[in-house]
């Protein structure tokens, strides 16, 4: 038999909730849609459907709007039928009916972040231990002290105890000799990098190693020290170095998967900062290349680095993709539909309502409220009365009165400027909501739990205002 589900909605919303009852019934679904009785369906209390709702014979569950904030277990207790929060939008409640699953578990991986702190020798260990929090609260698992060049480090020593005392493992980058000595007897947990020329420093200290080849891209020279490790019996991880855009980068790309495909079992870290630092393109989606080749190579480390503004939040985004691609390659799946973390710019449905579906909206509309929506041909604006769109906010301010209260005016201008944003960018928009850009720029409130039954508290531009929410 088919389940039976019933969509609770209210009456500007039904035409569409209907529309999409028709399109995802089969001999396996049979949706039923129950109107309340109240316009906006988000505002219905848990009192008003119980007064209200008459559920068909048989009904197997209910799905009640995602913006509903009424009490579930109450409701199921009540009918006794199960009650659920569908998706916020109408347009997603064929992907929920469909493929309605538990949010992906992200909290395993298997890939380990080493964040540089490239100017470490210009700090002092206070200064080091505060970056490393930063640093870790943003993913990172061991701390990476950059050593320059010409730059001398008598704070070495003291830098590692702070940072262990603090509770992390610390590595020690340098390609002076004596530093990486000085770090792996003062207690490291690991150096970049040692070569089959420097080898012999693995023996005075317990850090675990990281392998490179005493020549540019020499991969003999890589296979040789690798092979000095293994008869040690010791832990190491080896880096073929992955080389910047144009500096030969695709050949540094083929060492990786060379060294893999000839020693399935050694453990490899891949440093991303040659490519993440010095190509101008946003970093997420770079990231997130760079993580499918961790995956499929099983490539175990990564050192990543913030130094220019443009990748502020690298090992945010890197912390993000190894999660995310662990849980798809966990299920055997695409990297899609496991979070969306890394999506920034724009979002797989940026657009919930199709032009036609909000002019036959605003056509009901009653009030004086604003309603504010994006769609395919730009930002809509509508309320009782007039129905504007534009792909430029400055055209739809002649139409909107807001003579009577600046708080609004500045309101509208806030919102009808995000709406811009995410009609350029192909993003969802929400009245009243942040736009969400994954995890370059967590937002308070997101659509993820702001949500409420009722208008916004105002601000304090709105203070002694009417409510500017069509909600």
């Amino acid at each position: 038999m088919a389940e039976r589900i019933v969509l609770v909605t209210g009456s500007l919303a039904e035409p569409r909730v209907r529309r999409v009852a028709e399109q995802v019934a089969s001999e396996a679904l049979e949706p039923v849609v129950a109107n309340v009785g109240v316009k906006v369906a988000a505002l219905m209390t848990t009192d008003i459907v119980e007064r209200r709702l008459t559920l068909p014979e048989g009904a197997d569950r209910v799905v009640m709007p995602g913006r509903f904030r009424g009490d579930l277990d109450r409701l199921s207790d009540f009918f006794g039928t199960r009650f659920e929060r569908g998706p916020d939008e109408v347009a997603d409640l064929p992907e929920y009916l469909g493929h309605a699953k538990e949010k992906p578990d992200l909290s395993q991986h298997n890939v380990t972040i080493f964040a540089e702190i490239v100017d470490a020798t210009l700090m002092t260990p206070e200064e080091i231990v505060l970056r490393a929090r930063m640093l870790r609260a943003d993913g990172a698992d061991v701390i990476d002290l950059g050593c320059l060049p010409d730059s001398p480090f008598p704070h070495l020593e003291d830098a590692i105890r702070a940072l262990h005392a603090d509770g992390v493992r610390v590595s020690v980058d340098s390609f002076n000799a004596e530093e990486l000595s000085r770090g792996t007897k003062a207690g490291a947990d690991f150096l970049l990098s040692l070569s089959e020329k420097t080898i012999a420093i693995a023996d005075e200290g317990p850090a675990v190693p990281i392998l490179v080849s005493a020549g540019a891209a020499d991969m003999d020279s890589l296979d040789r020290v690798i092979d000095i490790m293994i008869a040690k019996g010791k832990p190491f991880y080896a880096d073929p170095i992955l080389d910047p855009i144009h500096y030969g980068f695709a050949a540094s790309v083929a060492r990786y998967v060379d060294l893999r495909r000839r020693r399935p079992d050694v453990p490899i870290l891949m440093g991303i900062g040659n490519v993440t630092e010095l190509t101008d393109a946003d970093t997420t989606g770079i990231n997130a290349l760079l993580m499918g080749l961790c995956s499929e190579l099983d490539i175990t480390a990564v050192l990543a680095v913030q130094v220019s503004p443009h990748c502020r939040t690298a090992i945010r985004e890197f912390d993000r993709a190894r999660r995310e691609f662990f849980a798809a390659r966990k299920a055997g799946a695409l990297p899609q539909g496991f979070g969306g973390g890394l999506m920034a710019l724009r979002d797989r449905k940026g657009f919930a309502s199709t032009p036609e579906e909000i002019r036959t909206l605003a056509t009901q509309i009653r009030d004086q409220n604003y309603r504010i929506e994006v769609a395919e041909d730009g930002v809509h604006i509508y309320n009782k009365n007039g129905h504007h769109v534009s792909d430029d906010p400055f055209q739809l301010f002649p139409h909107l009165d807001t003579r009577a209260d600046a708080g609004h005016a500045f309101y509208l201008g806030v919102e009808t400027a995000r709406a811009e944003i995410a009609y350029r960018l192909g993003k969802r928009y929400t009245q009243d909501e942040p736009l969400e850009f994954g995890v370059v720029a967590e937002t308070r409130g997101s659509a993820d739990d702001a949500h409420l039954m009722k208008f916004k508290e105002a601000g304090t531009t709105l203070k002694k205002g009417e409510p500017a929410s069509g909600k």
